[in-house]
């Protein structure tokens, strides 16, 4: 199976797409530092950057040839919660129809379409479908918990999966046994440099969010705290559970006791990584750190398309 990713970010559904078995024959993205992380990833994929409504489809056809299937993560900012009440770009959310005429263009068996899961109540969500479903595709869609399959993180997303062929396969099992937790994403004690949690200076929401998790697990134990962001789950979390869903800035700080006081740190590119389901040999090395963060932000988790792809075509 031959396979192009629109809107392909740092490569996370690409990632999970080659592990059902998926040759990824190109990508595009408008973001420099992701398509160059790309491109370390899958050197034998034609790499295009840049807006997809600047970009000639028919160029892209060219130098990409035919795909089975079309994989697309159009921009997702404003349809999730995480805008907040700033105002929504209708120009942001009606990218998603550049998966409808890249499916016209190619004419791939399958589609997956990713996005949160919020992109249902857009006023344009239906009429997706019924551009899709004239082009002969049979839809199905769902929302899985990144965290049933394997990730140690807490993340729903919706897929809005086609087949041409008939109805399409969807992912009907979650993976047995006990969801992985944040603990098995930190790195050793002493990798990374800490700082006293109680310093001049620190934030007083920081400092409170800490009190919140020693009145619940005392002061001998570890936890995360929302460092950056509101949270409404009181602003920290133990460690036994999985990681509450990553977003494009640096938002989770490890809390750890100390011989002289409760320590503090974030969690860092390689941690945050492991908690997307990235294995250890996929390449993040483009960029600086914001920047990683925010790619891994803006992501697939691996394993979930992996799973998503395998239903869909038959090969799980």
């Amino acid at each position: 199976m031959r396979g192009l990713d629109i809107f392909c970010g740092g490569g996370g559904s690409s990632a999970g797409a080659r592990a059902a078995g998926v040759d990824l024959a190109g990508a595009i993205d408008m973001c420099p530092v992701a398509t160059d992380t790309y491109r370390d990833n899958f050197p034998g994929a034609h790499v295009h950057t840049g807006r997809l409504e600047e970009l000639r489809v028919a160029d892209v056809r060219r130098s990409v040839g035919p795909i089975d299937i079309l994989l697309a993560s159009p921009e997702c900012t404003n349809h999730t919660p995480a805008k907040g009440s700033a105002p929504r770009s209708e120009a942001s959310r009606a990218t998603a129809m550049h998966a409808v005429e890249y499916a016209r263009a190619f004419h791939p068996r399958w589609v997956v379409l990713e996005n949160v899961v919020n992109m249902r109540p857009w006023s344009r969500y239906n009429e997706l479908k019924r551009e899709l479903q004239a082009l002969g595709y049979h839809l199905g869609e769902q929302v899985l918990d990144a965290s049933d399959y394997g990730v140690p993180q807490s993340r729903k997303r919706l897929f809005l999966v086609g087949d041409r062929a008939g109805a399409p396969g969807l992912v009907t099992r979650k993976q047995p046994g006990p969801r992985p937790s944040v603990r098995s994403i930190l790195d050793r004690p002493g990798t990374w440099s800490t700082t006293l949690l109680h310093q001049k200076g620190r934030a007083a929401d920081t400092l409170a969010r800490a009190e919140r998790a020693f009145s619940g697990l005392g002061r001998s134990a570890a936890f995360l705290i929302v460092y950056y962001g509101t949270d409404g789950g009181g602003g920290w979390q133990p460690l036994t559970r999985p990681l509450r869903t990553i977003t494009t800035v640096d938002r989770f700080a490890l809390v750890e006791p100390s011989n002289d006081g409760p320590r503090m740190r974030m969690l860092q590119v390689p941690e945050l990584r492991r908690a997307m389901g990235f294995d250890e040999s996929y390449r993040l090395n483009v960029g600086t750190r914001r920047d990683r963060v925010r790619m891994l932000g803006n992501g697939v988790c691996p394993p979930v398309m992996t799973r998503v792809v395998e239903a869909l075509t038959g090969t799980g």
